[in-house]
């Protein structure tokens, strides 16, 4: 996806309905900061957000001068982190790297959700993003993305696709991908995302919509194959595969990406060295190195163009989770 003409247009547009509010005054306030600064991650260590928010950590530590810890809180989609983040005190010593699930699905998935992403949460900045890759198993006999829909049109809950979770950005790219041509394809469920390629390579599921560095890696190995990326844009890490877009599914997207949030109501002042602090960050040579060896995409946006992805890709997401009635408690 180009992160920077889509940022562009979105902060254009949050400008006219303004920001989630971020005011407040360091009157009589110590200098920021002076105390050990978590950031906590939904996912547990060693997963890719993980590694995000230790990278992230380090390099705010050693240019602010304080202690950066990551404090893991796993489980129910993002909702536990997100909990922690809203309930903290907006002094910018507690932030939260959210995925987008938490922040733009959880929102219309959850009949109830224990934090209101806008109104709990103000945003830093988006720190990066990686697409999802449609790959199918060698014995499906489609070689592009309109081969496999002609295939699925013919043989009607015939197909299958393995997600690793209700509500996260694989299925529901599958899903999208099937409203928008009414194909009949049978979802699989798996405990996690990376237990669904070694079932798609062993043809036991058909295909999938799987996270883009470990499909690739099997699909350059020969052991399945891809189709195309969930990006707007061609990935640097697979430029040989079209987008969705070019398969013939124009707007189509669904990427997963993360971004640095602190609680509502801390002062404007943290919020911008915050953000300032995050951008040089993921512009570092090894930050890049380190991301990019993974096909993940470092951005480092504004709070403004956060906020405006946040309230883009909160609508698109409603629309299809709707359209399909999903709904968990």
């Amino acid at each position: 996806m180009n992160w920077s003409n889509k940022l562009k247009a979105l902060s254009a547009a949050s400008i006219a309905i303004g920001l989630i509010s971020t005011t407040g005054s360091l009157a009589a306030q110590p200098a920021y900061p002076d105390k050990t600064i978590k950031i906590i991650v939904g996912f547990p260590a060693g997963s890719i957000p993980d590694i995000t928010a230790r990278l992230l950590g380090d390099k705010l530590q050693a240019s602010m001068g304080k202690p950066v810890i990551t404090e893991n809180a796993p489980g129910a989609g993002g909702n536990i982190a997100s909990s922690r983040l809203a309930k903290a005190e907006p002094d910018g010593y507690t932030l939260y790297l959210a995925g987008n699930g938490s922040m733009v699905i959880n929102p219309s998935l959850y009949e109830k959700l224990p934090y209101d992403p806008v109104k709990d949460m103000a945003p830093i900045s988006l720190v990066n993003a990686w697409p999802n890759v449609l790959a199918v198993a060698n014995d499906v006999p489609a070689k592009t993305v309109q081969e496999l829909v002609a295939l699925a049109k013919t043989k009607p809950d015939e197909l299958t696709y393995g997600h690793g979770g209700l509500g996260i950005s694989q299925h529901l790219a599958a899903e999208l991908f099937k409203q928008k041509d009414r194909l009949a394809i049978r979802p699989v469920a798996y405990t996690s995302g990376t237990n669904v390629l070694p079932d798609v390579v062993a043809g036991r599921v058909n295909l999938c919509f799987c996270a883009l560095t470990n499909a690739m890696s099997l699909a350059r190995e020969g052991k399945l194959r891809a189709l195309a990326v969930t990006s707007l844009e061609r990935s640097a890490f697979a430029p040989e595969l079209p987008t969705m877009a070019e398969s013939g599914y124009p707007g189509f997207h669904a990427t997963a990406w993360f971004g640095l949030m602190a609680p509502a109501g801390t002062p404007s002042s943290i919020i911008d060295r915050l953000h300032g602090e995050v951008a040089k960050a993921v512009k570092s040579t090894d930050v890049r190195k380190k991301l990019d060896e993974q096909g993940i995409v470092t951005i480092g946006s504004t709070p403004a163009e956060l906020a405006a992805v946040i309230k883009s890709d909160t609508a698109y997401w409603a629309k299809l989770i709707n359209a399909i009635g999903l709904k968990l408690k």
